[in-house]
């Protein structure tokens, strides 16, 4: 097989749209393959050991022979539950304070699609169909923080092609273009009997719902660097994503004495967005022929996502919510067992900060620092397909949270927090 049909690229594509997305560390998404979640992803950018190398280093390619496809599917089940902890809503509202919201977070199926081939004897192409980044909280829509959040969906689809060059037996060189789709929606209560200064009763409210989407480019590097046989050095960057998004802003049961307040008016808005760039240095090192060591370390640019702005198409702000985010450090180490000529068995640990202070937390992104605890296995089915199969629990710590909105109080409580993992992927050269 020399190449992908039009209609085998094109049912790739669509099978890489994800039907939900998920909350993870901010809301970047690193669950890219399942050869790597078995060593919490740690060394992925200097590994090389199959075609999902297209997203976390493409110079990596050049290690690859022939053609090759991988096809990911990955499990992801976030939990994200509130505790009350003195929960004050303006006046009358007090009395219908509501529930703690259920568990925000919700299983999602996150694939992947990767496909390499050679150009050349040096010059390899690769081409990545995956989300880089993806978020999902929900509430029961009358819990006490439903005047902050009830929805938050956030969904990327990234199509990267990329092209390899090996200089020489030391130093080889990577290159890829990112064409990155987001969609999203926010959705939240809006009281209407404070805006109309409690002239029509005590809890008059509806939901509102704001939609957009937008296409953005960008563009990932990568070097890899082998001083030996045994050893891997690679190093990859990521670059930032700007969108303009626009849609909607939709505004549900609307008494009829607002009818008329511009403010509640259905219309169309835009968003700016900046998705952060990122650096990442990895280790490959084959300690002897059954024992290899992987290690990683990898920049978020966060502190980029400073607000989250709405306006209308006319300039006028529908809401503005500071984030203050900071940029991030995740650390992580790993090790494969190579049982025999077919069975490697994988473990790995990794400690991922969250760019969300105690200060800035709001419902939408509960976020805090995890610790990821990952085994994993891969299987040779025949000499051209092999079965990787991982699994990681994310220990998040407990997040507290005092989010103050004007007219309608505090959420004061904490989070009780955890994710589980689990992936597979097939992997057949050709």
């Amino acid at each position: 097989m020399k190449a992908l049909s039009r209609n085998s690229l094109l049912a790739v594509t669509l099978l890489a749209v994800p039907t939900a997305t998920v909350w993870a560390s901010g809301f970047a998404l690193i669950e890219q393959n399942a050869s790597g979640l078995g060593n919490a992803y740690a060394g992925q950018a200097a590994s090389a050991q199959d075609a999902s190398t297209v997203f976390f280093n493409p110079a990596g390619l050049t290690r690859l022979a022939g053609t090759q496809i991988v096809v990911v599917g990955n499990l992801i089940k976030p939990s994200a539950k509130f505790d009350d902890d003195g929960t004050s809503l303006t006046g009358a509202l007090q009395t219908s304070k509501g529930g703690e919201g259920g568990d925000a977070g919700d299983l999602a199926l996150v694939p992947n699609f990767y496909y390499a081939r050679d150009l050349t004897r040096d010059l390899k192409f690769g081409l990545g169909v995956s989300t880089p980044f993806g978020l999902k909280t929900e509430y029961d829509k009358n819990w006490m923080g439903r005047f902050q959040a009830v929805e938050s969906d956030l969904k990327t689809i990234n199509i990267n092609p990329s092209l390899a060059f090996k200089l020489n037996d030391t130093v080889a060189l990577g290159v890829g273009l990112n064409a990155m789709k987001i969609d999203a929606t926010l959705t939240q209560m809006t009281n209407y009997s404070a805006l109309a200064g409690g002239a029509l009763g005590t809890n008059l409210s509806g939901l509102t719902k704001v939609e957009g989407d937008d296409w953005g480019w960008g563009y990932n590097l990568g070097i890899l660097f082998a001083p030996s046989s045994d050893m891997r050095v690679g190093v990859s960057y990521r670059s930032r994503v700007e969108m303009t998004l626009e849609g909607k802003v939709k505004f549900a049961n609307v008494p009829a004495a607002l009818a008329g307040n511009p403010r509640l008016a259905t219309g169309s808005v835009t968003a700016d967005v900046t998705l952060p760039d990122s650096l990442s240095v990895s280790l490959f090192n084959k300690l002897n022929d059954r024992m290899d060591l992987l290690a990683d370390v990898s920049w978020t640019n966060w502190s980029l996502f400073d607000e989250l702005k709405v306006d209308r198409s006319n300039g006028v702000n529908v809401s503005t919510t500071p984030e203050n985010w900071d940029d991030t450090w995740r650390v992580s180490l790993g090790i494969n067992y190579h049982q025999n000529s077919q069975l490697t068995w994988r473990a790995g640990l990794a400690y991922d900060q969250t760019p969300v202070s105690d200060q800035w937390r709001t419902a939408r992104i509960p976020d805090e620092d995890r610790t990821w605890l990952a085994f994993g296995l891969q299987y040779a089915l025949t000499d051209k397909s092999k079965l990787d199969v991982g699994y990681a629990h994310l220990f998040v710590k407990d997040s507290s949270i005092s989010s103050r909105v004007a007219g309608q109080g505090t959420l004061s409580g904490s989070y009780e927090n955890k994710v589980d993992i689990l992936s597979a992927q097939y992997t057949h050269s050709f």
